[in-house]
């Protein structure tokens, strides 16, 4: 069996001052987290450790150039993670203020996380 996908979550996040792609990725990934709980991954294949989950992570951003892979990774609290970065999102005009951050565009990230479980793995620890 191998990996299998367990959910696949969606989130958006954004940097109203200054144009961030990474900060409006990182609201973005804890959106798409605060909307689910992965209680079936223990109850139903009886995982141990959340550790043992793969999460794929796949943004779209304006400038994906820009982000800064590991500090959006950073936001994933548990097992491994991958991530893939296009084109996509949204970057419209809002409002200067220097004292939040430079320039006037905002950012708009969307997210989409999979979680995966070694199904296989899972069934045989639980014999």
């Amino acid at each position: 069996m191998g990996m299998k996908r367990y959910i696949v979550e969606i989130g958006t996040g954004a940097d109203l001052h200054g144009g961030d792609v990474t900060k409006a990725a990182q609201r973005a990934v804890k959106d798409a987290i605060s909307h689910s709980c992965l209680c079936g991954l223990f109850d139903i294949f009886g995982v141990d450790s959340p550790h043992r989950m793969h999460v794929a992570v796949k943004l779209g951003v304006p400038h994906p150039e820009q982000i800064r892979n590991s500090e959006v990774l950073e936001m994933i609290p548990f097992g491994t993670t991958e991530l893939e970065v296009v084109a996509g999102g949204l970057a419209v005009r809002g409002l200067g203020l220097p004292e939040l951050g430079s320039g006037d565009t905002i950012v708009i990230a969307v997210a989409a996380l999979t979680v995966y479980v070694d199904v296989e793995q899972e069934v045989k620890s639980r014999k």
